[in-house]
């Protein structure tokens, strides 16, 4: 700026009201972070009160913003009556939002009733009754032909959105099971990835190949018809708004 040039008062109203403005994102984040560490720490306690070293609970979003809603990681050896209850333990903490496992095996909402619904997997299992997600021969590869009913897949999904589905891939048991196996977590992976890229959320979404050790019942093992990918809605529990997630006053 010039020596001397005045400074019109429209400028330093604005030059007061930016600063105010990040003065108070900077408060309002110090604030969140105090109250998460806050969380941590409790949620530490409960998960060693359950006698369950070696889970790590985040209370971080994917963009690494503070949030009261913990996900729960590290827990793969040990039974659904010790999560269970780990997981209780630290949604019983005041102030957590939610709490799930980053697997899905169990979700639970502070204040929340869970419920698993069943209509958004019941029509894409009619979608899927008629057609099926076809691949390149031999590989992962979604053939284009597949779009239009993985659309279709997707408006089916969304009432269910908030909850946790799950994608399995399978085979008919021609060739190598090592390979089957490989290759059906492959496409349970493709099919994931196109439904990510069609706006279904990821954290929501969990793929699984099973190989051929599930086929069709009333089909022999070797029929091509074992080759599909399954949905399945394991639980929903909508996520609730807590005070970290909502924006500042304006």
């Amino acid at each position: 700026m010039a020596r001397g040039m005045p400074i019109r008062p429209q400028t330093a109203v604005l030059a007061g009201a930016l600063a105010s403005a990040t003065l108070g994102m900077g408060a309002a984040s110090a604030t969140s972070q105090e109250f998460v560490l806050a969380l941590d720490a409790r949620a530490s306690s409960a998960i060693a009160a359950n006698g369950a070293p070696g889970i790590d609970a985040s209370f971080r979003d994917p963009f690494g913003w503070p949030t009261r809603h913990v996900l729960l990681s590290g827990g793969e050896r040990y039974d659904d009556a010790v999560r269970h209850r780990v997981a209780k333990s630290i949604a019983a903490i005041p102030g957590i939002g939610g709490v799930f496992w980053a697997d899905g095996t169990f979700r639970t909402q502070a204040g929340a009733t869970q419920v698993t619904p069943l209509n958004c997997q019941e029509d894409v299992q009619a979608l899927l009754r008629v057609r099926t997600i076809r691949f390149k021969e031999g590989s992962s590869l979604i053939d284009p032909a597949s779009g239009r009913l993985l659309d279709e897949v997707t408006a089916a999904l969304r009432p269910c959105l908030g909850g946790i589905i799950a994608i399995t891939g399978h085979t008919d048991d021609s060739g190598l099971e090592p390979d089957n196996l490989e290759l059906s977590r492959a496409r349970a992976q493709a099919v994931r990835d196109a439904l990510v890229r069609r706006g279904i959320p990821a954290d929501g979404l969990r793929a699984q190949g099973v190989g051929s050790r599930s086929p069709v019942a009333g089909l022999k093992p070797q029929d091509p018809a074992n080759r599909r990918i399954e949905f399945a809605v394991i639980a929903t529990a909508p996520v609730m708004p807590t005070p970290i997630d909502l924006p500042g006053p304006r």
